[in-house]
């Protein structure tokens, strides 16, 4: 990877809808070759999709959550599949610590969320917390070159 693949990188994670132009023009480089190097940036897994950022409030789901559930390891072949069933869970992630799995979720409102503690609870105990702002929302890892 060089600069040209970091500047690619930083400018689609900030930008994901960026023409090929605009790309071309933000590197010096045309853009057949920054296609290019998006393709081998995608076949190399660098790359792993391009999404929209949504505005989950502005949806409906004014609740947002992390609830935190030990899952015994016997549990977890039934877990899986079903938390990732479950529309409401944006992430899940396997962590140390007193619980197994921590969990991104959204939700319309709090009954909706106790329902949903409800269903976790029959894979383990739940510590749920309830998200009052964001400062920091979710970012890309690229940084400036030189920083």
């Amino acid at each position: 990877m060089d600069d040209i693949d970091m500047i690619l990188l930083n400018t689609l994670q900030k930008e994901g809808r960026a023409s090929l132009k605009k790309l071309a023009a933000t590197c010096f480089i045309s853009s057949p070759a920054v296609s290019a190097r998006l393709q081998r940036l995608e076949r190399k897994g660098l790359i792993q999709g391009y999404q929209g950022i949504l505005d989950y409030k502005k949806l409906g789901y004014h609740i947002k959550a992390y609830v935190s559930l030990e899952v015994k390891p016997t549990d977890k072949p039934a877990f899986y599949p079903f938390i990732a069933s479950c529309p409401n869970v944006l992430e899940c992630d396997c962590v140390t610590g007193p619980y197994s799995m921590l969990l991104k979720v959204v939700f319309p409102s709090t009954d909706e969320l106790d329902g949903f503690i409800g269903l976790l609870q029959k894979f383990g105990q739940t510590q749920t917390q309830i998200v009052f702002s964001t400062p920091v929302a979710s970012r890309g890892l690229i940084q400036e070159l030189g920083e």
